[in-house]
């Protein structure tokens, strides 16, 4: 199965993969800005996650992204990940490091890391309003979780949108497979490499930012002082300018 994506622009390629807390539609702002920036932009649905249905056997979504990448003859992209897309971001590009031009990261997950008493805390509240059956509870959660302070009330709306979704996809699930496991060594990266936090973020991925900024060859760790988990929807002018300028400079 091929994950839905689209595409837009034309030149060299940069592929968005989306926070487990939304889905590619978070990329809205990037998109045009991207384009007019001289790229082809392809961004695509996790599986469970906007257009893309649940999987029916067990499934690797760096893999997946790869497949994409494939299917269009791109040989070589600038990969961006955000939050759990991160996570695949770091293993395509740690896997793959011959497909992957540019890899930038946007509060990152980490695969293996020990989540903090917060994040954990989060993960069982989140856990407890969905097993009793309040998706609006979660919802928000999540919402006030994951958005900064300066972030709008559209983007409030867009974020709970887009993970209410999922939450509708994945619990409508009949059958659970999952994931692949595949361990993959950030210090095995060659791109070239932009790793963003937040400071009002949780501290479990300011401190990933740190370590992957130590662990990757080639990597710049850039902390933004207004941002929460989803910068690139807080404040999208500024996250656009700023992975405009690194994939330009990343060519060189």
């Amino acid at each position: 199965m091929t994950l839905t994506h689209d595409v837009a622009g034309d030149g060299s390629a940069v592929i968005l993969v989306h926070s487990t807390a939304c889905d590619r539609r978070m990329w809205d702002p990037q998109v045009p800005a991207l384009g007019d920036a001289g790229h082809l932009v392809v961004r695509c649905d996790l599986r469970g996650y906007g257009e893309t249905p649940m999987p029916d056997r067990p499934y690797d979504s760096a893999r997946d992204v790869l497949d994409v990448l494939d299917l269009l003859a791109v040989e070589k992209a600038a990969v961006v990940g955000s939050s759990g897309g991160g996570r695949v971001a770091l293993e395509l590009a740690a896997r793959w490091p011959h497909r992957v031009s540019a890899l930038a990261l946007l509060c990152s997950a980490l695969a293996g890391h020990e989540p903090s008493d917060e994040l954990r805390a989060f993960g069982d509240r989140e856990d407890a309003l969905l097993e009793a059956g309040d998706i609006d509870g979660a919802t928000e959660l999540n919402v006030a979780t994951w958005l900064g302070p300066y972030a709008d009330d559209a983007t409030r709306a867009k974020v709970r949108e887009m993970q209410r979704h999922a939450f509708e996809v994945q619990l409508a699930a009949t059958e659970e497979h999952p994931p692949i496991r595949v361990r993959a060594d950030p210090a095995g990266i060659t791109a070239p490499s932009l790793v963003v936090s937040g400071a009002h973020d949780l501290s479990d991925f300011r401190t990933i930012a740190t370590q992957l900024a130590t662990t990757i060859p080639a990597a710049r760790h850039v902390e933004l002082d207004w941002a929460g988990h989803l910068p690139s929807l807080e404040r999208p002018d500024v996250v656009n300018a700023m992975l405009v300028d690194f994939l330009a400079s990343a060519s060189q």
